[in-house]
């Protein structure tokens, strides 16, 4: 998810639960909160995310040690600034109705620096010598799994998954029901809410970010309004939850082969981290 040149970072922004008795929470503030999905434990987390960069930061130095450069720091700056692009959303588009009404489709451009490297930046010895650590890095982390069968297998289904999932009647008839409530409003009437999340009209940035104009704070506004008024998100989730149980039991075979790799990656970072610490 981190290449020289540039930076992605995908931020999870996580919200206090609104719970109003034993049904759940009342509003729907973060992805999160509509709960788990049957492909969720064959699929790389946030944690896993973590922990591949702290052991690769570390295999990483390890190298470069041996290439010479025995203070390489383990979150290094290139020699010059890279591209940064900071993505904050959810598979549903917004949720968050106090998010939208301050950021629209955008978000606090503070966030971006978030993902800025922590460390000195590269002299361009070492940066010339990095690339091959980081390939060294890559193929340690990933010892003893199938790249093109197994590796996140879930990941390449879920393309398809998403397909049939925008095919389904019934989540079809609730975007229909969400765009007549968002034209209602004054604004357009999009075909569904990422649609309405990658408008042009919002002007994105190198960055990814948006110009956060009136106009696009009140549709982002009035989109999350209508999400909740008519449980968009709701039925959106169990038409991911019903499709991905139906290709999970197509390919248990694949499914399960692809969670093993996914696993022994987790048992390759564990071995680096308790090693390199």
């Amino acid at each position: 998810m981190t290449m020289r040149g540039w930076r992605l970072g995908v931020v999870a922004v996580l919200a206090a639960i609104c719970v109003s008795g034993p049904g759940g929470p009342e509003v729907i503030r973060t992805a999160s909160d509509l709960g788990p999905l049957p492909a969720d434990r064959y699929d790389f987390t946030p944690q896993d995310y973590q922990r591949s960069q702290r052991a690769s930061a570390l295999l990483d130095r390890q190298c470069m040690a041996e290439r010479g450069h025995p203070d390489f720091p383990l979150d290094p700056r290139d020699p010059s600034d890279p591209f940064v692009m900071t993505v904050v959303s959810t598979d549903y588009g917004a949720l968050d109705l106090a998010t939208a009404r301050r950021w629209g489709y955008g978000w606090d451009p503070a966030t971006s620096r978030d993902f800025q490297p922590k460390g000195r930046r590269m002299t361009t010895a070492e940066y010339a010598d990095f690339p091959a650590c980081n390939a060294e890095t890559n193929r340690r982390l990933m010892r003893g799994i199938d790249l093109k069968r197994d590796w996140l297998y879930a990941s390449t289904r879920a393309i398809e998954v998403d397909k049939a999932v925008k095919r389904d009647p019934r989540l079809r008839a609730a975007w229909d029901v969400w765009s007549r409530c968002v034209a209602e409003q004054g604004f357009t009437r999009y075909t569904d809410p990422v649609a309405a999340y990658t408008d042009s009209a919002w002007r994105r940035g190198s960055d990814g970010n948006t110009r956060h104009t009136q106009r696009e704070r009140a549709t982002a506004a009035a989109d999350v309004t209508c999400k909740r008024r008519h449980h968009t998100a709701e039925v959106w989730h169990a038409a991911r939850a019903r499709k991905q149980a139906a290709d999970i039991a197509r390919h248990r075979d694949r499914y399960a082969a692809g969670l093993r790799a996914l696993q022994t990656y987790r048992s390759n970072i564990t071995d680096v981290l308790r090693k390199l610490g």
